[in-house]
């Protein structure tokens, strides 16, 4: 007689079981959002990655191996490195201002709407691990995963560019808290960082794409990295707004947004400020 798990996966593609104990991880470390709502996409967002990449290899310990070991590797590290930024971050003088604007907009945000957030980033978290886990499981069940190493190298450009930018936008403000950062891969894309987020995720999403094996398990796969990547997008775009509002008057700026790519390398897209998206 076949298990739980072994019906869900091969009928419905999903281990069911493994998804709710993620969404339980997940909503147990978001709800640092009631403290500071900054915190539900932040260190609630890197906790929640960092903890599924803990808990769920040790799950799969006994098949866990090559490819799909880098892989959940590379997801803590990701977590535990966006947890640190975003806590040294917190402690720079030159975030001050941003964590007043962030207070005002706290102050907006009522019980039932946080309950909101936090159900959905939680919900969202999961998602965004979904590929790994399936990864995990398809390889527990010696089944062939082709683009797995194409997903991984995709996700260590990805986070090795993230970081780079973080830490080279960082020590840039520390000398020049009100000139614009156009130093290192911001010579190249204007947010690189936001460029790695997009790369690393979509290799994640890479991956696994072997690991499909039901049409349900395509579309929550796929909706984590299309929600990511629309995240990433929108920010670039408020991001722009941003900038355009503070150094506007300023022609190196404007030359620098004019010939610099805002979110893709060597891709002629210079502006996001009439993008559809919407998110948040």
């Amino acid at each position: 007689m076949l298990s739980f798990t072994e019906i869900s996966t091969k009928f419905i593609g999903l281990p069911w079981q493994y998804l709710a104990l993620s969404l339980s991880i997940c909503l147990v470390l978001s709800a640092l959002g009631f403290k500071h709502v900054v915190y539900f996409v932040s260190l609630g967002y890197a906790t929640s990655i960092a903890a599924q990449a803990i808990v769920m290899p040790f799950i799969y310990w006994n098949t866990l191996h090559g490819w799909v070991l880098v892989q959940a590797t590379l997801l803590l590290a990701y977590g535990l490195r966006l947890g640190t930024f975003v806590t040294i971050r917190e402690q720079a003088a030159s975030y001050h201002n941003e964590q007043a604007e962030n207070a005002a907009r706290e102050a907006k945000v009522r019980g039932p709407m946080k309950a909101a957030i936090w159900i959905i980033v939680s919900i969202l978290y999961v998602l965004m691990f979904l590929p790994v886990l399936l990864t995990m499981s398809a390889q527990a069940a010696e089944e062939p995963l082709r683009l797995t190493p194409v997903g991984v190298v995709l996700m260590a450009i990805g986070l090795v560019a993230e970081a780079c930018a973080d830490w080279q936008k960082s020590q840039f403000k520390k000398h020049n808290p009100s000139h614009f950062c156009d130093v290192g891969l911001y010579r190249v894309v204007r947010f690189p960082n936001y460029f790695g987020e997009i790369l690393f995720w979509f290799g994640v999403w890479i991956s696994a794409i072997s690991a499909y094996q039901s049409l349900l398990a395509w579309l929550l796969g796929s909706l984590g990295f299309v929600c990511i990547a629309g995240i990433m997008i929108d920010s670039s775009r408020r991001l722009e707004l941003e900038q355009t509002s503070r150094y506007g008057a300023d022609p190196a700026y404007l030359a620098y947004a004019r010939m610099t790519p805002i979110l893709f390398p060597f891709l002629p897209l210079y502006s996001l400020r009439n993008a559809k998206v919407r998110v948040g």
